[in-house]
């Protein structure tokens, strides 16, 4: 049975890693997963310096899923190299290193500094609807991306996919302008922007009013979206979502993801990546598929 497939270039022993900014970079889950089963983990945005993220509260819980603020908190660039990158390169699996920024130059900084690092791909967040500068504009507008994505492009020793926004009126637009600025795949969803009030406070559930919805409640739109982008270019699409179980990676996989990332699942269950491998081996052997790439794009 071979659940083998390649993304850009890059061979992966299976078609699942990890959603950024839900798995750290590892090292908060090794004692639950064994992170040589997993085709890639995508670590959580790392950017040029430190970033504090937004006040709190910047988490609460939604009816199927949650929402964050979390604003992209991260130690930077310096100590994710020297920290982060050896931690993973102890395990037999991708790498994936997912970049955000507030301008063009502080994403083109990371992605220079990574260039020589021993890595495999980046995803580069231009979607997250939690900062207030920068990476929401990009992903909104189809000229900014594919900019974005050439000015990347021209410093990037890795394949690059772009992380998209489903905040747009638009998926297939982004896709084509993330394609045509030299993207090697692109990713999605990122996720919707939401708000939650408390009626008992008579206010905001989040400290920013508003925060990123993910989860189970968010995989209909997901799955909709990967469709319409995985037809729209000739690129890979790396799918996510409200993926917390085989069943629904299948969805993904099926409307022509090459690859698929659990994210808030791991929240829930930190042994969801793993299930969700073997819950897919156990689907290809009772339905007696025994190329992963008959299933991929079967719909």
């Amino acid at each position: 049975m071979n659940l083998s497939v390649d993304f850009a270039g890059v061979p992966m022993k299976n078609p699942v890693t990890t959603a950024s900014g839900t798995f750290g970079s590892g090292a908060e889950y090794g004692e639950y997963v064994d992170l040589n089963g997993l085709g890639a983990v995508t670590t959580k945005g790392v950017a040029a310096t430190p970033w504090e993220g937004n006040p709190t509260p910047r988490i609460c819980e939604t009816y199927g899923g949650m929402l964050n603020a979390i604003g992209l908190q991260n130690p930077g660039i310096d100590v994710f190299v020297e920290r982060d990158i050896p931690y993973l390169k102890k395990f037999d699996t991708r790498i994936i290193v997912n970049v955000c920024g507030k301008t063009p130059e502080e994403y083109c900084q990371v992605v220079e500094r990574l260039a020589s690092e021993p890595i495999d791909l980046l995803e580069i967040n231009i979607s997250c609807p939690n900062v207030k500068a920068g990476g929401i504009a990009f992903g909104q507008d189809p000229r900014l991306v594919e900019e974005i994505t050439a000015q990347i492009k021209k410093k990037a020793k890795q394949p690059v996919i772009m992380k998209l926004s489903p905040n747009v009126a638009n998926i297939e637009e982004m896709a084509r302008a993330a394609e045509a600025g030299g993207a090697d795949g692109i990713s999605l969803i990122n996720t919707l922007t939401g708000m939650k009030i408390d009626i008992y406070k008579r206010g905001f559930a989040l400290a920013n009013k508003t925060g990123g919805l993910s989860g189970p409640a968010i995989k209909p739109v997901a799955v909709r979206m990967v469709y319409q982008a995985a037809h729209a270019v000739d690129i890979p699409v790396l799918g996510m979502g409200g993926i917390c179980t085989a069943e629904d990676a299948l969805e993904f996989l099926m409307a022509g993801a090459t690859m698929v990332a659990v994210g808030t699942g791991n929240f829930h269950d930190p042994a969801a990546t793993r299930k969700v491998v073997e819950g897919i081996q156990e689907f290809m052997d009772a339905q007696g598929v025994q190329d992963i790439h008959e299933l991929i794009g079967c719909v």
